[in-house]
């Protein structure tokens, strides 16, 4: 019977690039950090399925951006970010190329056909394991060293822990010498001792199986033995067996890697093809993709973690045909499955409100494993939702687990329900302020929208990040919100001296000074206004973007959706969330406007104004300081202080002067600004010949261009 297809996960040919080099390089940094932790054993930075997605994205990026790419991208290096060892490799332990759906799968079966000029001689499908990959090196039968794959090219000697690892036996059935590859990793047997030994030893739970395997594999002097189990995966200098076989290696007799695993479970090591797992042997791509299908719905029921499937040519000739690339073989490639379903108990429903005064269900669950990270914590939706799904505090429920998607109940066991269990009531009114609910939509709704937020909005508002007005703090805002003196941002612009006065703790000297400040945060450009309104699904950087693409509030209020997605880093999604949060902040917007607040970027250039020119080329006036010849911005870089600006204000004056940010110094940077606590950039720059400019000299610059002074702006630049 044919397996229902899984849902897939996000990968380089779905991914969004980044917009940015800065944010390229961010990635690759976090995917360094991420798997340094997973290397070490710690605790998970992120997910697997984060992971996943900003690899599909790294790459992604680098196949628009080429010129981005760095050496330390996970594309380029193996075990990217893993730390190395004092034991090289026979030869380089590979990573693997991934797939994320039956599209993928079959495109990579096409190039492997021309590769290798024509039909394989078959397939292999096994699961991939959860674990850390090794290097087991048997001399007449003996195990004679263990070691880690480190960075793939050398690796960490583990040899004394291999007692702990069951599958990896001391002595082999026939006393040859060989070298076994393989995953070392934790049943969830495993892991539930390992962590009864953990906690009784006073040491806090391991995060998950994974870091379990490889914590325990690396640890040297723990006063534990936390058991670990081992599954071969490849093998090299096979000799044939004592009683049959024509000599030689696998590879020199044309073997298959079924055989070769069949070999090596005969001389007592553990391999998938003798586990619930299996190994399937498949002629064609569609019976690939059926035992893939098949393996994904069963990896629930394997006892020990699987996150894909991995795939590879069957015949040795057929992967020496294909060959492999500098980080993965082409004979192989990894189908990534989705996050999965696990159970839990529903501990309780909580009502949260959010800032835009939306009100959603939100379970409590009991600690539990999905996707590599402790969930206690679930999205319910909606309360429809909810009701539909009959799920009920004490209730047995599936929690699934998405790529970056917040974690969900997907429904309930209910023939494990409690018989005291009753069904959740939805409340009558909001559960911050006690107004009406808007239940006209799915997405129930204080009647009083933002207002609900009042507090948290104005904190956002005047946030140093956003319209940085000083001296309104948390307290007062408050304060003005419990005697409904502002309800939204606009109203705190008609506060007066003898209005906040009154308030407690507040004197008229004070006063004075936060009116003040309030209006002179009028002046701030429109990219502080939105980051100040909050507009989901952005931030600094991107309320900064939308700014000098559309120059005028006026004009991103009449963008619709395609207009939108004309901006660095705006996709349909966002695009979509972005319009819609417009439309709802429009009367507020309004508002301050009335009230003189300023709503245009300057520098900027509507996009009306020069239809083919970059979202940073000025007006008719003349080029910005930090532009190309041909109107293109300039890459730059802070680093260290500028004198009289905040690091966040730094980077928006290179905006302002029409460069680009970046936060990483290349062949491609353009400019470095260097001031007091330079760090490596500066010397980076220098190495790569790239122009430096003292951060006073900086700041010069950009009170000469806020002045009109073109001929001190010269002088500066040259």
């Amino acid at each position: 019977m044919s397996v229902p297809s899984v849902d897939p996960v996000v990968d380089a040919r779905h991914a969004e690039p980044y917009p940015s080099e800065a944010e390229y390089g961010a990635a690759v940094v976090a995917i360094r950090g991420a798997a340094e932790a997973y290397y070490a054993g710690t605790d998970l930075v992120i997910d697997d399925a984060e992971y996943d997605a900003l690899v599909a994205r790294v790459a992604a990026t680098e196949a628009a951006r080429p010129e981005w790419t760095v050496e330390a991208s996970p594309t380029v290096t193996v075990a990217a970010g893993a730390a190395g060892g004092d034991v090289p490799h026979s030869t380089p332990m590979l990573s693997l190329d991934n797939v994320f759906d039956d599209d993928g799968l079959r495109a990579w079966a096409v190039r492997l056909e021309k590769l290798v000029g024509g039909a394989t001689g078959g397939y292999t499908v096994e699961p991939k394991i959860d674990g850390m990959a090794v290097s087991a090196r048997y001399v007449d039968g003996r195990l004679d060293r263990l070691v880690t794959r480190g960075d793939g090219l050398a690796g960490e000697d583990v040899t004394p822990q291999a007692r702990l690892v069951a599958g990896l036996p001391a002595t082999l059935a026939e006393p040859v010498t060989v070298e076994v590859r393989g995953e070392v990793f934790m049943t969830e047997a495993n892991f539930k001792r390992a962590n009864e030994l953990r906690t009784g030893h006073g040491e806090p739970p391991f995060a998950n199986p994974r870091s379990g395997a490889a914590g325990t594999l690396r640890a040297q002097d723990r006063k534990y033995e936390a058991p670990l189990s081992f599954f071969a995966y490849s093998v090299q200098d096979l000799p044939a067996a004592e009683n049959g076989g024509n000599g030689g290696s696998v590879a020199e007799r044309g073997d298959t890697h079924s055989g070769a695993m069949a070999r090596v479970t005969a001389l007592g090591l553990a391999t998938t093809g003798g586990s619930t797992a299996g190994m399937a042997r498949c002629a064609t791509i569609d019976e690939v993709v059926e035992a893939v299908r098949s393996l994904g719905a069963r990896r629930g029921e394997l006892g020990f973690a699987v996150d894909g499937a991995v795939v590879k040519a069957d015949r040795a000739d057929d992967r020496n045909r294909a060959g492999s690339s500098s980080r993965a073989p082409r004979w192989a490639i990894a189908f990534k499955f989705p996050a999965d379903t696990r159970t839990t108990v529903l501990l309780g429903i909580e009502v949260q409100v959010g800032r835009t005064g939306v009100i959603t269900p939100v379970a409590v669950l009991a600690p539990v494993q999905v996707g590599g990270v402790v969930v206690t914590s679930a999205t319910l939706h909606n309360f429809d939702d909810l009701v539909r799904r009959d799920v009920r505090v004490g209730d047995t429920v599936f929690v699934r687990r998405a790529g970056d998607v917040i974690p969900e109940i997907t429904g309930a066991q209910h023939d494990l329900r409690p018989g005291d269990a009753v069904a959740f009531e939805p409340p009558d009114v909001c559960p911050r302020c006690g107004g009406d609910i808007d239940r006209s939509q799915k997405r129930w709704r204080c009647v009083r929208g933002r207002a609900c937020g009042a507090a948290e909005a104005l904190q956002y508002f005047a946030a140093r990040d956003s319209m940085d007005i000083e001296g309104l703090g948390d307290t007062i805002i408050r304060n003005l919100v419990a005697r409904a003196l502002v309800v939204d941002p606009a109203d705190l612009y008609d506060l007066d001296v003898e209005t906040l006065s009154q308030l407690d703790r507040l004197g008229r000297t004070s006063a004075t000074k936060l009116v003040d400040n309030i209006r002179a945060s009028k002046e701030k450009p429109l990219s502080r206004v939105l980051t100040g309104l909050g507009v989901r699904m952005t931030g600094r950087s991107m309320s900064r973007r939308l700014a000098r693409h559309f120059a005028t509030m006026r004009n991103l209020l009449d963008a619709d959706v395609e207009a939108l997605q004309r901006v660095e880093g705006v996709g349909p999604e966002r695009a979509t969330v972005i319009a819609a949060e417009l439309v709802d902040l429009a009367p507020v917007i309004a508002k301050l406007t009335e009230r003189g607040v300023n709503m245009v970027e300057p520098g900027a250039t509507p996009p009306s104004a020069s239809p083919s020119a970059s979202p940073a080329e000025p007006a008719a006036g003349g080029a910005l300081p930090l532009q190309r010849a041909d109107g293109t911005p300039m890459t730059v870089v802070v680093t260290g202080s500028v004198p009289g600006l905040t690091r966040n204000e730094g980077n928006e004056a290179v905006e302002e002067l029409g460069g680009k940010s970046s936060g990483s110094v290349s062949k491609k940077t353009d400019l470095v600004v260097v001031g007091d606590g330079a760090g490596s950039k500066a010397a980076k720059a220098e190495e790569l010949g790239v122009r430096i400019l003292p951060s006073e000299e900086f700041a010069k610059l950009l009170a000469a261009h806020r002045a009109g002074d073109t001929e001190a702006v010269t002088a500066i630049l040259g």
